[in-house]
């Protein structure tokens, strides 16, 4: 059912508008009424989906997505849907700090930096490539944390007490180099969201610089815009 699931997000059911009845779909997807009351309760988790008695099934008009206005991890966000995220560690090294993160950390160039290469899932499934470069006022507890933790978000603020208040983000699309091909199980040069993220302090001080590699297929960012308020901003490509 994950074709229903596209279809919601890209707009084919329009927000508060009723879904084919179960039977219908049955018959579309050539499966029985009991897979199709499952796969819609798992659109209900996520919410993409709502039943209404002696309706059937709606769009509901106000289904969450991850949105700009509020700041959550990739782990947070999984829950949020009723999926289990999970994580591990591919590599982990220390470095010198290249000239890009030295500006995005506020530090100098040159300066001690630990690097680190996970992969992040949902429900099993690998989605995401994730590439963090920490400072060195946070390395060695970035370093203590165990390389399955579902969240180095959650980890910090249990284990160390730091608190992640606010970050910024830049989002395109970039083909799939060697290593994310090999890690994802995707082919080279096939298209992945990027996302490269500074994450900070209460204060302001930057916690991490970041490049997350979705696969196409897994996540939709969403964006509300209004005359008074807009969360979103447009600038060229860059690498």
């Amino acid at each position: 059912m994950s074709d229903l699931m596209t279809r919601i997000i890209d707009g084919e059911f329009a927000s508060g508008s009723t879904l084919p009845s179960e039977t219908k779909l049955a018959r579309l997807y050539g499966t029985t009424r009991g897979t199709v009351r499952r796969a819609l309760a798992g659109l209900e988790q996520r919410g993409l989906a709502s039943p209404v008695q002696g309706s059937g099934w709606i769009v509901p008009s106000g289904r969450q997505g991850q949105s700009f206005e509020e700041l959550r991890s990739f782990a947070q966000w999984a829950r949020s849907k009723g999926m289990t995220p999970g994580g591990l560690v591919r590599r982990k090294e220390f470095g010198e700090a290249t000239a890009a993160e030295a500006r995005r950390l506020r530090i100098g160039q040159g300066s001690r930096v630990l690097r680190v290469t996970r992969t992040r899932s949902i429900d099993g499934r690998d989605v995401m490539l994730e590439r963090t470069c920490y400072p060195d006022w946070i390395a060695e507890n970035v370093g203590a944390i165990a390389d399955d933790e579902a969240s180095v978000v959650d980890a910090l603020v249990r284990d160390f007490g730091v608190v992640t208040a606010f970050a910024e983000h830049a989002i395109d699309a970039v083909p799939a180099s060697s290593e994310d091909a090999e890690l994802l199980g995707v082919r080279r040069a096939g298209p992945l969201l990027r996302v490269r993220r500074v994450s900070c302090t209460p204060g302001g001080e930057p916690i991490e610089y970041g490049e997350d590699r979705y696969l196409p297929d897994t996540v939709t960012f969403l964006v509300t815009a209004s005359w008074e308020s807009n969360a979103l901003t447009r600038s060229p490509f860059s690498r």
